[in-house]
């Protein structure tokens, strides 16, 4: 079955570095658009980046752009997500997700993912 487990969550500073990694397996990994989310609590889940399947383009949140870089690695069926300048407002479950798509535009609609990871969680500590 189709598995998308995250790590390399943690506790960080304020100011600090964080990179997220999702394993993707039980599927072709090169088909599928991928995206980051994150809910903080008593928030709504939100994208925070996404990459199309070859990762030849990307998207960011406003609220990210410029700090977080999204890439992938279609050999090792893998998806990241490099977070610098972390800020406690950052604090929240990141999750991966899945869209089965082979488009050039990266997926930006929450409803159009096919898989979830579990989440990882991220502290960033004034």
């Amino acid at each position: 079955q189709v598995q998308l487990v995250e790590s390399g969550g943690g506790l960080v500073q304020a100011g600090g570095s964080l990179r997220l990694s999702c394993a993707a397996s039980g599927l072709t990994f090169n088909s599928y658009a991928m995206g980051w989310f994150r809910q903080a609590p008593e928030k709504t889940r939100e994208l925070v980046a996404a990459i199309t399947w070859s990762g030849g383009s990307t998207y960011y949140a406003d609220s990210v752009k410029g700090r977080f870089t999204i890439s992938r690695d279609n050999a090792r069926n893998s998806a990241y997500l490099q977070m610098n300048s972390l800020t406690p407002e950052d604090t929240a479950v990141y999750y991966c997700a899945a869209d089965y798509s082979q488009s050039y535009s990266p997926t930006r609609f929450e409803s159009l993912y096919d898989y979830w990871g579990q989440g990882t969680q991220v502290t960033v500590s004034s």
